[in-house]
């Protein structure tokens, strides 16, 4: 790892749960130390009434969160790319570190059956962090 500070970019195939769920994650455990990208190959119009609240529980606001197609040029400055269920849509270049994370997909789900994926995302969140020697400061 350089200098600079990592770039992760999280995909999914709608853009409007796990991928902006991790997103938010890494923006308030990384902070400043870390620039967060979110695409999808096919966006939504809208992020997921669930996962927005199920974030909201726990004090994080993606209410103002709009999905988005990923451009070459997220995956140009990306150092990880994530990639939660888009398979063969998801985009592959060469040098990239790319992980893929196995989660249930939110969609047309309530916001009891959102809480276990924002748990499990937050602790990959924490684990990638902690990887990338930019993981939340102590209080």
């Amino acid at each position: 790892m350089t200098d600079s500070k990592p770039s992760i970019l999280f995909l999914c195939v709608h853009n409007a749960g796990r991928s902006q769920m991790a997103a938010a994650w890494a923006r308030e455990l990384g902070g400043e130390r870390v620039d967060v990208l979110s695409g999808g190959s096919e966006p939504a119009e809208d992020v997921n009434p669930a996962a927005v609240a199920a974030m909201a529980e726990i004090g994080i606001d993606i209410s103002a969160a709009q999905p988005h197609r990923w451009t070459d040029t997220d995956l140009e400055v990306a150092d990880v790319v994530i990639t939660m269920g888009c398979g063969d849509t998801c985009p592959v270049y060469p040098g990239k570190r790319y992980l893929d994370w196995e989660l249930t997909d939110p969609a047309g789900k309530g916001v009891e059956e959102v809480r276990p994926v924002r748990d499990e995302i937050e602790r990959r969140v924490r684990n990638l962090l902690d990887e990338l020697d930019v993981g939340a400061p102590i209080d």
